[in-house]
């Protein structure tokens, strides 16, 4: 029920899924899981952690947790279910503000944000909203894909290796909400992580957008598993670092928003949505009303 980094010394909650057994149990963005069931992870491959948190539907686990800022591990009750998600919708907001929610990068977001933005862009916007936050990231190939649906042109990241070559990713020409007449703002958090970062940057870089929000995540790595001769199991290692177009890295650092915003746990738990508000207000100086 929830995006996680496998990249640090705990296995790491990048966000929890909206809706999910993770989300309603209280997980946050950074928690790390430092035991399972009472079972200490400590010294354990965090993908090996991972598949420990997995199980059948129904079925309950007990996760202790390292917090920022608590005094001491907190233990959280989590009943495993079955999660589907749509990775991509969209509503017609208030002033002809078209807003657009991305929750993943998987297999079917590219055919969902398109039939989104068909509906959305033949209302004829005056500009729109893409949240990412809380969206942990999926597959590079669907984050090219993304932003190619709001940016005309240009570089949308660099892949750069430990042996100074790298691979460019460029716009794939024909994106429905390209026209730059129609401004723009991305939502993020520091839930908002990888393929997020990667759509989020790009659209930074570029001027075709201006984020709000919180600081990102910071997860700009990419990394392969390495398998070890005879059945003496296999190591991630590093490959390579990606780049935003201006060719600046937010591993470890996150985008920084364009206007910063916070939003508390008691706000969230109350509906209220500040981040939100704030993204219209500035979308609607940009627009002119």
């Amino acid at each position: 029920g929830a995006y996680v980094d496998t990249t640090t010394e705990f296995l790491t909650v990048t966000s929890p899924i909206p809706g999910s057994p993770a989300e309603k149990a209280g997980l946050l963005p950074g928690d790390q899981i430092i035991a399972i069931d009472g079972e200490d992870m400590t010294g354990i491959d965090a993908e090996v952690v991972r598949l420990k948190v997995l199980g059948p539907a129904g079925s309950t686990v007990v996760l202790t947790i390292l917090r920022d800022g608590a005094n001491e591990p907190l233990d959280f009750e989590i009943v495993r279910a079955r999660i589907t998600i749509a990775s991509a919708s969209g509503e017609m907001l208030e002033n002809d503000i078209a807003y657009v929610q991305v929750t993943t990068f998987g297999t079917k977001t590219t055919p969902e944000l398109l039939d989104t933005l068909t509906d959305l862009m033949a209302q004829n916007p005056k500009g729109i909203i893409l949240d990412l936050r809380n969206n942990g990231g999926g597959f590079l190939q669907t984050s090219v894909e993304v932003t190619s649906q709001f940016l005309g042109e240009g570089v949308v990241l660099h892949e750069q290796y430990g042996d100074g070559t790298r691979d460019t990713y460029t716009v794939i020409p024909g994106g429905l909400a390209t026209d730059a007449s129609i401004p723009m703002i991305v939502l993020i958090n520091e839930g908002s992580a990888s393929a997020s970062e990667i759509v989020a940057g790009a659209l930074q870089d570029t001027g075709r957008a201006k984020l709000v929000g919180t600081v990102s995540y910071g997860k700009g790595s990419v990394q392969n598993w390495i398998r070890l001769n005879g059945e003496n199991g296999a190591v991630r290692i590093t490959i390579a670092k990606w780049l935003t177009p201006n060719e600046n890295t937010i591993h470890q650092v996150g985008l920084t928003p364009d206007y910063p915003m916070d939003m508390t746990l008691e706000q969230r738990q109350a509906d209220e949505d500040p981040q939100l508000d704030e993204a219209i207000r500035v979308l609607l100086e940009m627009i002119g009303q």
